[in-house]
């Protein structure tokens, strides 16, 4: 027991590290200012790749992405999941570099609901029907904005669907999470390095210029896989429940970072849409909890 509960504590803290530094990376991508938000995607790749091949090496996983690499034919699915990891990279420099990150901060407590969503309508997934409700009053809580606002929250709906699909490949990939984003980054390094070269070419880049933008950039790729590692940790400690409840302080920060760092405005409209997809996401957590907590009856 003792061994068991220290296995658990450790879990516990890895997962609070990963889900806590993911929730002030806003503060991290609010330093680049005057970096256009396509530059900072471009060295985030570059020097992700780099830092995960350091990292590959010293915890001696190159078995794993050799047996990938060595079969082209069937990364259609890990290329897929690098253009969607790419894409949700780039939309979330984006909203922190244009003062959205409330937006950030609803994007990422859709994402459960998404995903439930997309398990039922790509993988005929059998949902609770607790969890239905969830993702109905989670698109009410999207249609209060459209409605009353009068406008789409774009950027909320590309950081969840573009996140949630790529869940869903990720399932389909036979690569632990350490490596299958080393091959994502590896796929994706050869349009980087040319884009880079291409910005030096036009005189537009500010790598080597600037030298605070470039040690920023250059730390984009450090802080792009350490709450990966820590959470690899918390993941091989503990239950999938628990791990999905910390995924919440995520957007928990970031919302707080929105509105007591960056002062952005959150209207009476924009607050009644988060309260609904908190009562979703508060209906589809006691489901997961109540469905992880039924005894598995042997075959």
């Amino acid at each position: 027991m003792p061994a068991a509960f220290s296995e658990t504590t450790k879990g516990v803290a890895f997962g609070l590290g990963a889900y806590t530094m993911w929730g002030c990376f806003p503060l991290f991508f609010a330093l680049f200012d005057g970096v256009p938000a396509y530059e900072v995607l471009i060295h985030r790749v570059i020097w992700s790749s780099a830092f995960l091949a350091v990292v590959i090496t010293v915890l001696r996983r190159w078995p794993p992405v050799r047996a990938a690499l060595a079969q082209p034919k069937k990364l259609s699915r890990v290329l897929g999941c690098a253009v969607l990891i790419a894409i949700n990279w780039g939309m979330y420099i984006y909203a922190v570099e244009t003062r959205h990150v409330l937006q950030a901060s609803l994007g990422y407590f859709l994402t459960p609901l998404v995903n439930v969503a997309l398990g039922i309508l790509v993988l005929r997934e059998q949902m609770a029907r607790l969890q239905g409700l969830a993702v109905i009053l989670a698109g009410i809580g999207i249609l209060i904005q459209l409605v009353l606002l009068g406008s789409v929250p774009w950027i909320s709906l590309m950081l969840a669907f573009s996140f949630g699909t790529y869940g869903l490949l990720r399932k389909q990939v036979p690569l632990d999470g350490l490596s299958g984003l080393f091959v994502e980054t590896l796929l994706l390094l050869p349009p980087g390095l040319l884009a880079l070269a291409w910005l030096s070419s036009e005189g537009v880049s500010h790598f080597i210029q600037d030298p605070r933008a470039t040690a920023l950039l250059m730390a984009s790729g450090v802080i792009t896989a350490l709450p990966l590692l820590a959470f690899a940790g918390a993941a091989r400690r503990l239950r999938l429940a628990t791990v999905g409840f910390l995924m919440y302080i995520n957007p928990t920060l970031q919302f707080l970072i929105a509105l007591f760092v960056f002062h952005e405005p959150l209207s009476h409209i924009q607050l009644a849409s988060f309260v609904a997809i908190w009562v979703a996401l508060a209906m589809y957590s006691a489901s997961a909890w109540h469905q992880s907590r039924r005894p598995v009856r042997a075959p």
